[in-house]
């Protein structure tokens, strides 16, 4: 699967996103910039075919449907949209996440999870207390329940502190697993991730501002 966004832009003027283009296929981690605080959710929306836009195009392996990238690619972390209330337990995030993908959502069906994974010590603390790596982690995993998820737009994973280099390890092990990974990030994190970050796995026409 390969998303290409071609100078997609948004809003009056293109205020709410100025003209960006990227792209991110399965099998790697791309890394995208947008800063202030609205830009990262809108073109995550964009990305993963949540939002329409007001010029430029987006395609799923060559075709433009909506549709099937809403389908096969979740929205992860977008401030607003997809984030998860900072006060709820982790162990919450997990029932209700094991809900949507299908599963039996009880606590014991949300712990046995966590312990799969080695975060059961996370089960009673507010998500919004968990280490940014972990977060990331965590959220990636619950995405990748849903069925028919093939891709994931991790939205502003610096807003949270830590270390880039933390959550881009991550971002690259999903990549591995075989999944399409764009992350929205802003410049810093751009600068930390500079001996890391293939140079076109960061670029975008149109820096967003």
């Amino acid at each position: 699967m390969r998303i290409v966004l071609d100078a997609v832009a948004k809003g009056r003027a293109h205020g709410a996103l100025p003209e960006t283009s990227t792209a991110f296929e399965t099998g790697r981690a791309t890394l995208v910039v947008a800063e202030t605080e609205q830009r990262p959710t809108v073109l995550g929306l964009v990305a993963s075919g949540r939002m329409k836009i007001d010029a430029g195009s987006v395609t799923i392996d060559g075709r433009t449907d909506a549709g099937a990238i809403r389908r096969r690619v979740a929205l992860v972390d977008a401030p607003v949209v997809s984030e998860p209330e900072p006060n709820v337990t982790v162990i919450g995030v997990v029932a209700e996440e094991l809900m949507f993908a299908g599963h039996a959502p009880t606590p014991f069906a949300a712990r046995r999870w966590l312990d799969g994974l080695g975060l059961a010590s996370l089960a009673s603390l507010p998500i919004g207390n968990v280490d940014a790596a972990e977060r990331v982690r965590l959220l990636l995993e619950l995405a990748v329940l849903r069925p028919g998820v093939e891709g994931l737009v991790l939205v502003a994973p610096d807003r949270h502190g830590g270390e880039p280099t933390a959550w881009w390890r991550i971002a690259e092990e999903f990549a591995e697993r075989g999944y399409a990974v764009l992350v929205v990030a802003g410049h810093a994190s751009r600068t930390a991730l500079a001996d890391r970050v293939p140079a076109e796995a960061a670029a975008s026409r149109g820096d967003i501002r």
